[in-house]
């Protein structure tokens, strides 16, 4: 373990990561890599069919659109430095390194939980309001909504932020996780912490609690409008519109919750560590297979353009070697 005098200040972290797994990192990097480049190019992929296909163009996959962006972002700013320190002996990263990837860590979590909120409503005003939803959620509003969430989640840990950089760090500058984050950085500093880690606890129990609340209210609606459908296949209908954003609803926030709203370190590294790559590895992992491969609007306009490049790469080869044989 690393220690720096207590007359100096901490200039870099060093980052424990996985010491039980060290055997095994060639496999480890492999694996994360191979998960993080389904990561990017699923949701580039999903990105692109929204922009291209016109018949995409609406609230719905505008919003699916604004998460697949913030889930590239958001593995980004962990990912890529997880996979470098599997391949090196000194997991080190800069004082300063440490909390801006704490920073955009906290403001992409931020502007999801936002963007989810915002999907919930829109599901709310679908189901709920169907005469009224097109003059309600207008192009004007939902492109304000996000970004509205974008600002927010990027403004949301601007206050830790401030604090933490202010804080004393003399002492340890050992981290028990695979990446910077707000907590395990006030635990560091050489003074009292305590209310800090109520400003740090407060935030982030607003934002989790107050997006979840919303979230909550609009599906519980949403049942109940659903409920009093008297088709079966209207009401399959309906909930099929919800279940691929009630899955990561859960997901994202389940994890957020175990890992934030909490006033002390009551849990083990262990558990800390595979909450932490829950919601920075498996639920951006889940995300294109859910939007992607199980929404049937995006399913089909990609099997379009799969026959298409394929049709094309066919009609190619076989001019080309038309061509080829004329020639000779």
């Amino acid at each position: 373990m690393e220690q720096i005098s207590n007359s100096s200040r901490v200039n870099e972290i060093v980052l424990h990561g996985f010491p039980n797994l060290q055997h095994f990192h060639v496999l480890l990097f492999a694996l994360l890599l191979i998960i993080y480049l389904f990561i990017i190019s699923g949701n580039a992929i999903i990105l692109l069919v929204i922009c291209r296909e016109s018949a995409l163009h609406c609230p719905m996959y505008f919003f699916i659109a604004a998460l697949s962006c913030l889930e590239i972002c958001y593995t980004a700013v962990t990912i890529p430095k997880m996979l470098a320190d599997l391949l090196e002996d000194e997991k080190k990263i800069s004082f300063n390194g440490c909390l801006v990837q704490a920073y955009f860590l906290h403001a992409c979590g931020a502007a999801e939980s936002y963007i989810l909120t915002v999907m919930a409503y829109d599901r709310y005003l679908a189901i709920c309001k169907p005469l009224r939803y097109s003059s309600i959620m207008t192009t004007d509003l939902y492109v304000k909504l996000v970004a509205i969430c974008f600002i927010g989640g990027f403004l949301s840990p601007v206050i830790e932020t401030i604090l933490i950089s202010l804080l004393p760090f003399c002492g340890l500058n050992l981290i028990e996780n695979v990446f910077c984050d707000f907590p395990p950085l006030i635990s560091l500093a050489c003074t009292d912490t305590r209310l800090y880690i109520m400003v740090e606890f407060f935030i982030s129990s607003f934002i989790i609690l107050l997006t979840s609340a919303f979230i909550l209210f609009s599906y519980v609606r949403i049942i109940y409008i659903i409920l009093k459908v008297k088709s079966k296949d209207g009401r399959q209908k309906a909930f099929s519109t919800c279940g691929a954003h009630l899955i990561v609803v859960t997901m994202f926030f389940s994890s957020i919750s175990f890992m934030y709203i909490r006033v002390t370190k009551s849990y083990s590294v262990e558990y800390d560590r595979a909450v932490g790559l829950t919601f920075v590895v498996f639920t951006p992992l889940a995300n294109p297979i859910i939007y992607g491969l199980r929404n049937q609007e995006i399913k089909k306009f990609l099997h379009k353009y799969l026959l298409t490049e394929h049709f094309l790469c066919l009609f190619h080869n076989v001019c080309s070697r038309k061509v080829v044989k004329i020639q000779k």
